[in-house]
């Protein structure tokens, strides 16, 4: 009576030691491709609410040099005075971000250079602005102008 010994079909532990590796190994790029989808995600994140924000400022502008008759450029606190015969407001470009009286912009800007006609205007009356931003949005410009009526000439 011989008893046939059935044997188990398994796996051995070096098999076993190879897939662990594999396993890990791939788990581990997997990981490291996460950190890089991640980071690049927020760059991208990042250059979008720079975007989005130097774009409400150029909104927020565009309106109210369309809104205002009157705007002024005093050089010596750099403020944006605008009005009318109803209203005024004022924007400050005096420090590293543009403030006006209800909203902050979060936009470095390097340089300010304000046109009246097509000459550049140091301080008084004008009628275009144009805004330089810093590295965060490449250097990119911002440009705004209003349309000059006959009463805008006459009262210079």
């Amino acid at each position: 009576m011989w008893t046939k010994i059935a044997k188990i079909k398994a796996f051995t532990v070096q098999e076993m030691v190879v897939v662990l590796l594999i396993t890990s190994m791939v788990v581990g790029m997997a990981f490291s491709v996460l950190g890089l989808v991640q980071k690049q995600m927020g760059g991208i994140a990042t250059v979008y609410r720079a975007k989005s924000e130097a774009d409400r400022l150029r909104k927020a502008l565009w309106i109210d040099f369309n809104r205002y008759t009157d705007i002024q450029w005093d050089a010596q606190k750099e403020y944006l005075h605008l009005g009318n015969e109803l209203e005024t407001k004022l924007y400050d470009l005096s420090g590293d971000r543009p403030v006006s009286e209800t909203d902050t912009f979060y936009i470095p800007l390097k340089s300010k250079k304000c046109y009246f006609g097509t000459r550049d205007v140091i301080s008084g009356q004008v009628d275009a602005l144009e805004l330089q931003m810093g590295p965060a949005l490449g250097e990119r410009a911002l440009f705004v102008y209003k349309e000059n009526t006959a009463d805008t000439y006459l009262n210079q």
